[in-house]
Formats: C-alpha cells, sequence, structure tokens
C-alpha cells in the first residue's frame, strides 16, 4: 500500500493543478444534486417490524385518522373565570374548528366530548390527529396549526398553548457558535507549524471535502430517509478527521523538507507513510461506521453510513488533494530552519520527552493511576437508561415545553405519552356492533392494571375492522414503569385478546420510542464485543503483537466508560449541569452509545497507529531497545498526535454548546472521550504498559505470523525503493 500511495502522491503533486480542478468540479456537482433533488430531513425513528410499527401499518390501512402523529392544545382559563362558561366554550370551539383547518390534520378531538377538562374548568386538552407520521410532516405544516390556532385563540379571547409529538425536537442546527472549534483548530495548527501557509493547507482541503460530503448526503434526502442528527454527526466527524489527516500529512512532508528530501519526493514519502497511516485509520472509523448496521435499526445505520461518508472523501482528499495543494506550494513549506540542539548535541528536552520519560521510569504507578481514574470516572455509567427524548427536554420558554409541563401539571403525567391499543376481531365476520363490545371488555381489563391512569371508551375505524383504545399510563413517557407498563400490557395480550376473541397489540409514538430503546439497549453488548473484536484482528495484523491489541482494547472500554460516566453523571443526575446549559435530566438519548462507541473506536484505533508504529519502527530500526524505542517514538510523533487531539476535541465542543437534546450529549460524549483516549489512555497508559511489557509487547507466535498478510502502515518497503525521480531516501518514519 505505501508504494501504491507514494506514486499516487507524487503523480497528484505533478498534476497539481488539474487534481484542484477535479475536486472543485466534484464539489459543484454535489452542491447542485442539493440545489436540484435534495429534500429535507426525517426525524422520524422506528423499527420496522416491532409490534409498535406494525399495528401503526395496520392502522395506517384501516384507520388512517388515527395513524398519524398528534399534536395537543391547552387551554387555559383567565382568573376567575372558567372554560366550561358557555362563552369560553364557544371559544374554544372556534379554536378546534380553525385547527381542524391546518394542514394535514384528520380530526380534532373536543376536549369536553373526550373528558380532558379538569374538574376546576381552569384547564382544556384537546387532541389533534394527523393523517401523515412525524416524519411526513413538515416544519412548515406544524407551524401552521400553531399560527392557526394562536390566532383564532386571540380572536376568541381564549389562550392556548400548542405541544404534542408534532412539535418534537426536530434535530440540530448548526449555528455560528460551532464555528468556534475551527477556529480553536485553526490557533492550534498556527502553534504547531508555525507558518499560516502550511495551517491554510490543512484546513483548505478539510473543508472542500467536507462540503463535498455532506452535499453529496443532502442530495440523497428524497431517494434515502435520513435525520438531521445523520448530518450533524456527518459534519462533526468529518470536519474533525478532515482537519487531523491533513495534519498528519503535511506535518511529515514538512519533517521530510527540513531533512533536505526533494519537494516531489518528500510529497509522495509522506503520502505512502502518513498516508498509509490514514487510509487505515479511516478505513477503521468506516469499519465501526458501517458496523451500526449490526444493530438493525435503519435509523442508526443511515447515521453510520452518513458519517462514514464523509470519512471516506476526507480519506480520498488527504492521499489526493492534499499533495496537489503541497504540489503547488513546492519550497515555501520548507522549514526555515532545523530544530536547535542543546550544546552538547542532543535534542533539546521538550515536554514530550520529559513526559514519556517519566511514563518510562514508573510504570506499574501510571497504570494504576490511569486504570483506576478512569475506572472511577466510568462508574456513573453504570446507571445508564435510555429513551428518545420528548419534550420535556425541550428548551425552557418554548410553546412546546410550556404545554408539556401544564399538562404534566393539571392531567398528569401520562397524559404527555398516552398508548393506543389495536383491537382486530379473530372472526372475519363480526359486526362493527360486536367489535365495539369486545374492546369494551378490553378497556375494563386494562382500566384496572395497575400504573394506569385513564382509558378511553372505543373508537372504531369506518370499515369496523379495527377499534382504538387510548391508554393514559400514570407516569411519564421516559419514566420506567411506563416502559413496565408496556411490557406488562403486551405480555396480558394473548390471554385478554382469547377471553375477549381478539388480537391486540401496543402502539404509538410512546411505545415506538421504548422499542427503539429496548432494541438499542440489547444491542450494546453484542455491538461491543464486535468492535473490540475488530479492534483486536485490526492492530494484530498491523503490528503483529499480542500485547498491543489488547491493551488497545481495554484502552478503548476505558475511554468509552469515561465518556459515558459524564455524559451520565451530566444529563442524568445534574452535575454541572448548568455550567454546560443542560436545563432537566433525563435519561440519555437510546442510540447515543451505539454511536460514540463507533466513532471512539476509530479515533482511538488513529491515535494508536500513530503513535505505536513510531515506536514499533524504532524498535525494530535500533537494536532492539524497549525503553529506548518508547521513548524516541512517542517524542516523534506526540507533537502530531496532541495537535490532532487537541483539534478533535475543539470540534466536538463547539457542537457541545447545541441546544438540541440529541446532539449536546452526544457531542460531550466525544470531547470527554476523544481527551481521555488520547492524552491518559494512548499517551500515557500505552508507553507504561509498553514499558513494564518490554521486548514481549512485540512478540507472536512465528506460526501465526507467518500465516498473517504483511500491511506496511509505517511504509518501511519505501526504504528500499528506487523511483525514477531520484535515489532511495532511508530513514526513520514516523507520522
Amino acid at each position: 500500500m505505501a508504494k501504491v500511495l507514494y506514486r499516487v502522491g507524487r503523480a497528484c503533486a505533478r498534476h497539481g493543478l488539474m487534481v484542484i480542478i477535479a475536486w472543485l468540479a466534484l464539489l459543484a456537482v454535489a452542491v447542485a444534486g442539493v440545489v436540484s433533488v435534495g429534500g429535507s430531513t426525517d426525524e422520524e425513528f422506528t423499527i420496522p417490524g416491532s409490534e409498535s410499527q406494525q399495528a401503526l401499518d395496520v392502522l395506517a390501512d384501516t384507520f388512517p385518522a388515527s395513524s398519524g402523529t398528534s399534536a395537543q392544545l391547552v387551554f387555559t382559563a383567565e382568573e376567575g373565570q372558567k372554560l366550561t362558561d358557555p362563552a369560553s366554550k364557544e371559544a374554544i370551539g372556534e379554536v378546534l374548528a380553525a385547527a381542524g383547518t391546518a394542514p394535514d390534520v384528520a380530526t380534532v378531538i373536543d376536549p369536553f366530548t373526550a373528558g380532558t377538562v379538569t374538574k376546576d374548568g381552569g384547564t382544556a386538552l384537546a387532541q389533534v390527529q394527523y393523517t401523515v407520521s412525524l416524519g411526513e410532516l413538515t416544519q412548515d405544516d406544524a407551524d401552521r396549526l400553531r399560527e392557526t390556532a394562536n390566532d383564532a385563540a386571540q380572536e376568541a379571547g381564549v389562550a392556548v398553548l400548542v405541544g404534542g409529538d408534532a412539535f418534537k425536537s426536530r434535530g440540530a442546527e448548526v449555528s455560528p457558535v460551532e464555528l468556534v472549534g475551527v477556529v480553536v483548530a485553526l490557533i492550534v495548527l498556527l502553534i504547531t507549524f508555525g507558518s499560516a501557509l502550511a495551517a491554510g493547507l490543512t484546513l483548505l482541503p478539510a473543508f472542500i471535502g467536507l462540503g463535498v460530503g455532506i452535499a453529496a448526503l443532502l442530495s440523497l434526502t428524497d431517494l434515502v430517509t435520513i435525520s438531521s442528527t445523520a448530518v450533524t454527526l456527518a459534519l462533526m466527524l468529518g470536519l474533525a478527521v478532515g482537519i487531523d489527516y491533513a495534519l498528519f500529512i503535511i506535518s511529515r512532508h514538512r519533517t521530510q523538507l527540513a531533512g533536505g528530501q526533494d519537494v516531489h519526493d518528500s510529497i509522495g514519502r509522506a503520502t505512502g507513510t502518513a498516508g498509509s497511516a490514514v487510509v487505515f485509520a479511516g478505513l477503521t472509523v468506516v469499519i465501526a461506521m458501517t458496523g451500526l448496521a449490526v444493530v438493525r435499526i435503519p435509523f442508526v445505520t443511515v447515521m453510520g453510513l452518513a458519517a462514514s461518508l464523509t470519512v471516506m472523501v476526507a480519506v480520498l482528499v488527504a492521499i489526493t488533494l492534499i499533495p496537489a495543494l503541497l504540489g503547488l506550494a513546492g519550497q515555501r513549506l520548507r522549514p526555515a530552519e532545523k530544530r536547535r540542539s542543546s550544546a552538547a548535541g542532543r535534542p533539546r528536552p521538550t515536554l514530550g520527552r520529559r513526559w514519556v520519560s517519566g511514563v518510562v521510569r514508573r510504570p506499574v504507578s501510571v497504570v494504576l493511576v490511569v486504570v483506576l481514574g478512569l475506572g472511577a470516572a466510568a462508574v456513573p455509567a453504570m446507571d445508564l437508561k435510555l429513551a428518545l427524548p420528548d419534550n420535556s427536554t425541550a428548551s425552557p420558554g418554548s410553546g412546546e415545553r410550556e404545554a408539556y409541563d401544564l399538562i404534566d401539571k393539571e392531567f398528569g403525567p401520562g397524559f404527555n405519552g398516552p398508548l393506543l391499543m389495536t383491537v382486530e376481531p379473530e372472526d372475519s365476520g363480526t359486526t362493527p356492533q360486536e367489535l365495539q363490545q369486545q374492546a369494551g371488555q378490553v378497556r375494563e381489563s386494562v382500566s384496572a392494571m395497575a400504573d394506569v391512569h385513564a382509558v378511553s371508551p372505543p373508537r372504531s375505524s369506518p370499515n369496523g375492522e379495527v377499534a382504538i383504545l387510548t391508554v393514559v399510563p400514570a407516569t411519564g413517557p421516559m419514566d420506567e414503569k411506563t416502559t413496565q407498563l408496556v411490557e406488562t400490557l403486551r405480555a396480558d395480550a394473548p390471554e385478554l385478546g382469547a377471553a375477549t376473541n381478539t388480537a391486540l397489540a401496543v402502539t404509538g409514538t410512546t411505545a415506538v420510542a421504548i422499542d427503539v430503546s429496548a432494541q438499542l439497549s440489547d444491542s450494546l453488548v453484542p455491538f461491543t464485543l464486535v468492535v473490540v473484536g475488530l479492534a483486536l484482528v485490526l492492530l494484530l495484523l498491523v503490528f503483529r503483537s499480542v500485547v498491543v491489541p489488547l491493551k488497545a482494547a481495554a484502552g478503548f472500554l476505558l475511554s468509552v466508560g469515561t465518556a459515558l460516566g459524564v455524559v451520565v453523571a451530566v444529563f442524568q443526575w445534574g452535575w454541572a449541569a448548568d455550567l454546560l446549559g443542560v436545563h432537566t435530566t433525563s435519561p440519555i438519548v437510546s442510540f447515543l452509545p451505539i454511536i460514540v462507541m463507533a466513532v471512539l473506536f476509530g479515533l482511538a484505533m488513529d491515535y494508536e497507529v500513530f503513535l505505536v508504529s513510531s515506536m514499533r519502527e524504532e524498535y525494530v530500526h535500533n537494536g532492539g531497545r524497549p525503553l529506548e524505542a518508547v521513548t524516541q517514538g512517542f517524542v516523534l510523533s506526540s507533537k502530531v498526535v496532541t495537535a490532532a487531539a487537541l483539534i478533535m476535541f475543539s470540534v466536538f465542543a463547539a457542537f457541545a454548546t447545541s441546544h438540541s437534546p440529541v446532539v449536546k450529549p452526544m457531542a460531550l460524549a466525544l470531547a470527554v472521550g476523544v481527551l481521555a483516549d488520547a492524552f491518559l489512555v494512548r499517551m500515557t497508559l500505552v508507553p507504561a504498559v509498553l514499558a513494564l511489557t518490554r521486548k514481549a509487547a512485540w512478540w507472536l507466535p512465528r506460526r501465526l505470523d507467518r500465516m498473517m498478510p504483511n500491511i506496511d502502515v509505517e511504509g518501511a518497503t519505501l526504504d528500499d525503493t528506487r523511483q525514477e525521480d531520484g535515489p532511495p531516501r532511508s530513514g526513520a518514519l514516523h507520522p
């Protein structure tokens, strides 16, 4: 691979202008695709084949007016008045009639008919049922309901709040605040390179690649269901790895120029060595993200594929566009002077050398401190609770949050997340009247269950093939007791159905969210085993060692545990919540652990490859002295890895300022995970373990060594490669 990339790098450097034009043309085509065929994102989370989704599919065919999403209108009386007064009832009727004219509204349920009016007559709750799902309901159409209801209420002289599932968070919107991470990245690059040109050449291709990836992704929204969360994840990851991959190659190129290499030969070698590591690192991220398909939930799979797309583009940019830009820059990237040495002729002590020397000197203490420290930070993760966010996590002061809180206070938390129970007759000859009686019997049984607040009278479909019961739990949508109630209803459904000669199913938005969370929770352990097993195999192939993969996998688990522990402490327990702008404690977003695990796996392998490959190369080239190899390899690669980790952290930390209940915890988890993995695991625990194991760190059974293919990530084969443009140039090859 190193030889192939060497030739690719030199070719792109020689034909730099053509390569740059090609990438700009590709960007233009992708943007044109967004303008011409790009659609809107879809925020609906479902599991095809689950009981809740199957029941919704039945309703879509037989009872469309009850199969879509819903909204809620909460009316409040002014002081001294009651909504049950004739004038107030007439005003509410006018608002309900106006709401019924909003786009895609199937029906509006009168609160006086449904009995959803408080005893004191101060609050009334009306239900608006749509014919379309949340994913099919556009933001504009949802806003039309809000505007229509508010205008009608103002004319009628009654107060109304609009909320419900139709106004759930529709994902993330990127604001200028998120660009702070780019500013921090620029500062880090300026400090690392000491050159504005080198810093600019690092950012420019990253932005071009990100533009191509995101535009291509948005062009597919009419063909594939893509959520805005998937786009935001792709944006975060694509930006972070794009800058990091450019940093690795350009840093290698400048180091080689400082050593006197020819520009084109240096570009080829930088692409063949650092580029090989970039390809491997990018491949690990792509494999981890596409591995999300193991979960068997379409929207999670799409998230992984969307992120993989931007990462693959970042890799292609790194091995083609960057060499082209470096070729055009020519001699201007050659450092003005070589690094100074001390008077004794030895390298001047650096922070990296002092750090690794201290680690190697006391490896046992370092291992204990890091493992115990990260283990303690991971303890809160044992209390991890998963759920999909509802309007209780909406921004304080928003209409949907105020409606949620008022419903919770006046009617009970279950009214914010009612369940739907479908009743289908087993006998095809059942009349609508008989079905109504059967559903009534089911209602009586369900009403007597624990944690059931109320059950509505049955409503039958126009063709009489299915009846619906609205079951109001005594607890909120994200409460564990609501989950237990769904499980109880489903467990009792066969017996209750047999007694009434019906088939029963539990569905609705709350039930769908519970099903999604359950499947994601059940997938955590299998996915962890897949990712850890993958890490072992990949690192075994690259480093031809038993200790290195085991240590890397253990370190990865510590990093993930720390990231999830911090998220649980902040978002579930409320630690430092005000400082981080978290307004409400709640369970963690269901798909966060899986996504964080996949992303951190790829990033952890990045740092592992760039650090340990230097150490291994030093060990091979310098007579097998393990401690010297660890120290020298760390010194040669630590500066670049430190800069890369700081850039990655700054990008994720910037997105942690988002108000999205999905993006904010995910970005915080990734920011914490990157810090823990780069600085505590890879740059502290790794050299300590290698210092402890010494030569055993690089041991591999001979039979296994002969069976495995030789993956030249360090670019060692380039040492003996003679190219037509010049003699071979040997020397240490470090990221």
